[in-house]
């Protein structure tokens, strides 16, 4: 079960949804950017998503969803598959640009910095991002969920 760990709390928080709402899947999907675990590497940490596995499934599996309306890129990896040339030079280029990201793409698209704990620093060095994007995300997300 995906984000079934502390990263997984903070996500919900963020978002201002329940575990019960979250794993819904006639309300949210979870679409990694690959079917294919990537392994870890020697200190535990998940490897980037393979490179083979976005192009095998990412567009079949959309292509099976009906009713996108907000899709949560997180991670560089998911904002550059979703954003092509809109993506930043860096994540923080990317998440610092949601406003224009937002109000450019259909389905909507909201760049989020991993939620893991690895992230810590970088959402202490943006305290925008806790203060102007997530209640802009989590209105977003009640009012599509409503």
């Amino acid at each position: 079960m995906p984000f079934s760990d502390p990263s997984g709390d903070r996500l919900r928080e963020w978002m201002g949804v329940d575990a019960g709402t979250f794993y819904d899947k006639r309300r949210i999907a979870i679409v990694p950017m690959g079917f294919c675990f990537p392994g870890q590497d020697e200190r535990g940490a998940d490897l980037p998503p393979r490179r083979e596995c976005a192009p095998a499934w990412r567009a079949r599996v959309f292509g099976r969803l009906n009713r996108i309306g907000l899709v949560l890129a997180v991670g560089s990896y998911a904002q550059r598959w979703h954003l092509g040339p809109l993506a930043g030079r860096s994540l923080t280029g990317t998440v610092s640009g949601w406003r224009e990201i937002v109000a450019s793409t259909d389905p909507v698209v909201v760049p989020l910095p991993h939620p893991s704990w690895r992230n810590n620093a970088w959402l202490k060095k943006h305290p925008w991002f806790e203060a102007e994007l997530l209640p802009f995300l989590r209105v977003e997300i009640a009012r599509r969920l409503a």
